[in-house]
């Protein structure tokens, strides 16, 4: 056999390396859609059925009628086998009604600081839109009227009284109302917002449980919706502030607000950072934006006036100044 090497006559020439086609350097990967909040919202939002609403009202009603009777059968045997069981019993049930009615009552009063806050605001609106001065003064009576018995706004409302002659048209007066009393109110409202974005965002890059993030992002909201309606003078019970909640998020969802835009993580990200971020992590950075959209929305809702131009916290603002810091390290790298 012939030792050395062995050349082989090729017909055709060797493909050029030039010509092979380029390797992708990543694989495009989804970008998050921020899917705990858009549940969240759809969940809350959601109107049941006239079926399921009636089915509720009947086992509720059915439910009090036979623990009524049960209630009433047991007084009353005791009341003949062991008497003085029997009145401690009734005592105790009677207590019960009071505080029943108590919460009742409590629940009523939200509802009603509510319906005063909207009627204010829709007010202020037609005045607006009248240039109607006296009615201007008349809404601005009520405001002064509604944060009356709050130490924060003192100064506010005694800088109000000054000023408030010199104002003589509508839009003035009630700027002046804004300025003075409800800019303070707005600054407090926009750190709760924050609070409860940065704890989303947190929640959901951290917690890897199904549904868990869903469960904290509605808590966080709905905590974060009745803590804006409180800061504005419209504290919510546990049905009043439900009933916030849904509207907030109703309104979100109607109006598209809950979908995912390139505005929503620009402040935070930048362009290509979400690309190079974890799934989980651009998940909490969504979810937080989110939340940021649904407190302002909240603040909306919740002012007894409508903001004015320039007035309106930006979405783009709240987002950088509660996520900024979380993720300052990964811009870095």
């Amino acid at each position: 056999m012939a030792k050395g090497p062995v050349l082989f006559d090729l017909e055709e020439a060797a493909p050029s390396v030039a010509e092979a086609p380029p390797v992708p350097d990543v694989v495009p990967v989804e970008a998050p859609q921020g899917a705990a909040m858009q549940a969240a919202a759809r969940f809350a939002a959601r109107k049941p059925s006239r079926l399921v609403r009636l089915f509720w009202g009947l086992l509720v009603a059915l439910l009090g009628a036979v623990l009524s009777v049960a209630a009433w059968n047991f007084v009353n045997d005791l009341m003949v086998q062991v008497p003085l069981l029997g009145w401690a019993f009734t005592v105790l049930l009677a207590v019960f009604l009071l505080v029943l009615a108590a919460i009742c009552l409590r629940e009523m009063a939200a509802f009603g600081r509510l319906a005063r806050l909207d009627g204010v605001r829709h007010d202020a609106a037609v005045a607006l839109s009248a240039g109607d001065l006296g009615a201007a003064r008349a809404v601005t009576d009520r405001i002064v009227a509604l944060y009356r018995g709050r130490e924060d706004t003192r100064w506010g409302r005694d800088r109000l009284a000054e000023l408030r002659v010199d104002q003589l048209d509508a839009e003035g007066l009630l700027g002046l109302a804004e300025q003075e009393v409800l800019v303070p109110l707005d600054a407090a409202a926009s750190r709760e917002v924050e609070a409860a974005a940065r704890q989303v965002a947190t929640v959901t890059a951290l917690v890897p449980l199904a549904l868990a993030d869903v469960a904290a992002a509605l808590t966080a909201n709905i905590r974060m919706i009745r803590r804006v309606a409180e800061i504005y003078g419209g504290r919510s019970g546990v049905l009043g502030g439900w009933r916030l909640t849904r509207a907030v998020l109703s309104h979100m969802v109607a109006t598209g607000a809950v979908a995912v835009g390139d505005d929503l993580l620009e402040p935070v990200l930048g362009g290509s950072i979400i690309g190079k971020l974890s799934r989980r992590f651009g998940e909490g950075v969504v979810n937080g934006a989110l939340t940021a959209r649904v407190g302002v929305a909240a603040m909306e809702v919740c002012r007894p006036l409508p903001f004015s131009k320039g007035r309106r916290p930006s979405v783009r603002g709240i987002i950088a100044r509660a996520l900024g810091g979380l993720f300052g390290r990964a811009k870095a790298t």
